[in-house]
């Protein structure tokens, strides 16, 4: 597994990490042993970067993640959470100083670490971005040994430029995949230059590009994949990569007969075209079983994607996605 440095967390990621949302909720049930199951195989494939957030099953995610760096030896993992989702309302005036530290006490205590490795703004309310005070008081929780480095998770290109311009922010979380390329057109080239990591989210467009689904395809009813379609919930970017279910089922459909590597699926595929793209440094492609956490950390050993895949990939892009997609984050 190759891992990558990120200058200003002072860390190395794998390029393959693990999103633990599913170990937590919002994508039908997964059980204790199920979830420890999965993270026992991504780690033995080589992942070492877990991320996970205090709002994923109402802390259960940061909980099974933390038993299971510490039994397993805590050095070897990098694990990012986040917090700010616990905001009610989820409003930027919520985003006090006591409110960071009561979401930071409470991560700390579920994941069992004095010092989070790092913490994420969870996709805050676009206000959070301009406040002085609030990234102040993030500093100061740095140097209080609470955690060691912080960055944001964000929605769109814009407050992904507004977070690298805070010279402390250490990485930012952004949607990017082959169905959502406009990362790499404004964010990707000013965070490398910054030293601020890349971690793509959605990687596989909630499932979308393994392939697997067609229009008859049915989600349980706690999953954000059946209730968020139209953003009911939360951002609908986060679902299916904010692309219309039919329109990104046929997009997958004519991704997965873009053969590329001998023997690798359309998901490793989609995968290994993220983690080839400069100024990435891992992609957090979740997983609801073992198998599925070994076939993506399997994604790494792939050749990089040929010129001419990649070409298919970026007309397919302007084809299908770019429309519903590209003016919106």
């Amino acid at each position: 597994m190759e891992h990558r440095p990120v200058p200003r967390l002072d860390r190395e990621l794998s390029v393959i990490g693990l999103g633990c949302w599913q170990l937590g909720a919002d994508w039908g049930q997964v059980s204790e042993e199920r979830a420890l199951e999965i993270l026992a195989a991504a780690a033995d494939a080589g992942v070492t970067f877990l991320d996970t957030a205090d709002v994923y099953g109402d802390g259960r995610s940061e909980s099974l993640v933390g038993r299971f760096v510490h039994g397993r030896g805590r050095a070897g993992f990098v694990v990012a959470t986040k917090m700010g989702r616990r905001a009610d309302p989820h409003e930027a005036e919520q985003y006090t100083p006591d409110a960071l530290r009561r979401w930071n006490d409470r991560s700390r205590e579920l994941l069992g670490d004095d010092t989070l490795d790092l913490v994420q703004l969870h996709c805050p309310p676009p206000a959070v971005y301009a406040r002085d005070d609030l990234f102040d008081t993030l500093d100061e929780m740095v140097d209080e040994g609470r955690m060691k480095a912080y960055g944001v998770s964000v929605e769109t290109a814009d407050e992904a430029l507004s977070a690298i311009a805070r010279p402390r922010v250490a990485t930012v979380q952004i949607i990017l995949n082959v169905l959502r390329r406009k990362p790499l057109e404004r964010v990707t080239g000013a965070a490398a230059e910054a030293g601020v990591g890349i971690i793509a989210r959605v990687p596989l467009a909630s499932g979308l590009l393994t392939g697997k689904f067609d229009e008859s395809s049915t989600f349980a009813a706690d999953d954000h994949r059946q209730f968020n379609r139209h953003g009911e919930a939360f951002d609908v970017g986060e679902t299916f990569a904010g692309v219309p279910y039919e329109v990104g089922v046929a997009a997958a459909r004519e991704f997965a007969a873009i053969e590329g590597a001998a023997g690798s699926t359309p998901a490793q595929r989609a995968l290994r075209w993220i983690v080839d793209q400069p100024g990435v440094t891992t992609a957090i492609p979740g997983a609801s079983s073992p198998d599925q956490a070994r076939a993506n950390a399997a994604a790494a050993s792939l050749p990089p994607t040929a010129p001419e895949d990649a070409a298919a990939y970026e007309r397919l892009y302007d084809r299908h996605a770019r429309e519903h997609v590209h003016h919106r984050w």
